[in-house]
């Protein structure tokens, strides 16, 4: 157990190995305005140790949350470059991303690709799946130690690189992505963003874009493992799901896959690597309604697991960053 501060009004944060870190909090039965006292001292503990979860506010409305989380943060975000569609419940605030049920979604730092991302992720979660869902947390410093020095080593070098091919059935549409179906407006957002386009025959989109796999934390300095390699490749789907895709859409139009920065294909091997890697250091707390969590988005990678029953878990992105805050840019040149 390691307190706070001893002056500090909220209880002691647990640690437990497997687990985040846990601070039980008294309902405050205005978790609001208890989310503004207390902001700057969860996050100190953020930035700490990368995140928290916080158990007691008995958060169970959207207005409730969106209110906290807007306390908690410098500024809410919109997302843009979606891999998978939300719901928007308010502005800044979104439901989990819409990803199957019994599908895990593996680590990743939530757009990672972009050129501004979140440095803080916020989640609530207003009803508790009967079975998994949690959101696992791993520290992505600790994880790029572990990696083998000769893969980490090609992706420093190289950056990755992130193909999309964009359709109306699976991952995000190219209105949930980019905001609007506009072929202009698409345009000038990809030249804006140093992402390579090219339109299909039949009318879709295809994207590249080159981007670093290792971010240096803008108030830590410590390098950190930042992408979404392994979660957005082809091998990280269940074997029939990627089946599917392929004959449907062919091995080079699926929804979503990456390379190395130089074009290489990444082989299911480094996927199997980089997955056991971060399953090695995932903690991981069941979620309980009314539960609030803060996550620092370059130090830690999430995911979700699997589950059954209902589950409702709100998200917001807060506190942008730019890459050249922290890390040189890898660019593409558009088309």
């Amino acid at each position: 157990m390691s307190s706070m501060s001893p002056a500090s009004p909220l209880d002691d944060v647990e640690f437990q190995p497997g687990r985040p870190p846990i601070l039980r909090a008294e309902p405050p039965g205005d978790a609001p305005n208890w989310a503004a006292a207390h902001r700057e001292a969860l996050r100190a503990v953020v930035a700490e140790h990368g995140c928290v979860l916080i158990r007691g506010l008995g958060l169970r409305d959207v207005a409730g949350t969106g209110a906290v989380f807007e306390r908690l943060s410098t500024g809410l975000m919109t997302e843009r470059e979606a891999f998978a569609p939300r719901r928007t419940y308010a502005d800044g605030v979104y439901s989990s991303a819409q990803w199957p049920a019994n599908q895990p979604m593996c680590m990743h730092h939530e757009l990672s690709y972009t050129l501004e991302f979140p440095g803080l992720m916020l989640f609530a979660c207003l009803t508790a799946p009967t079975e998994g869902g949690a959101t696992g947390v791993a520290d992505a410093a600790t994880v790029l130690e572990e990696l083998p020095a000769e893969l980490t080593e090609r992706f420093e070098r190289e950056g990755w690189l992130l193909t999309r091919s964009y359709n109306d059935e699976i991952g995000s549409s190219l209105v949930e992505a980019f905001g609007t179906d506009d072929r202009d407006a698409v345009e000038r957002y990809c030249r804006a963003n140093t992402i390579e386009f090219d339109w299909q025959p039949d009318g879709s989109l295809r994207t590249r874009q080159r981007r670093s796999a290792v971010m240096r934390h803008p108030v830590t300095g410590r390098r950190c493992w930042f992408n979404q390699i392994a979660f957005l490749n082809e091998w990280t789907l269940a074997p029939e799901v990627r089946e599917y895709l392929v004959e449907v859409y062919g091995a080079d139009g699926l929804p979503f896959n990456t390379r190395f920065g130089g074009g290489d294909p990444i082989g299911e091997d480094v996927v199997t690597v980089l997955n056991k890697v971060y399953e090695a250091n995932t903690a991981r707390e069941p979620w309980q309604a009314g539960d609030l969590m803060l996550v620092d988005n370059i130090r830690t990678a999430h995911s979700r697991e699997p589950f059954e029953g209902s589950r409702e878990v709100l998200v917001a992105m807060a506190d942008p960053v730019r890459p050249s805050d922290s890390s040189p840019n890898f660019e593409v040149t558009a088309r």
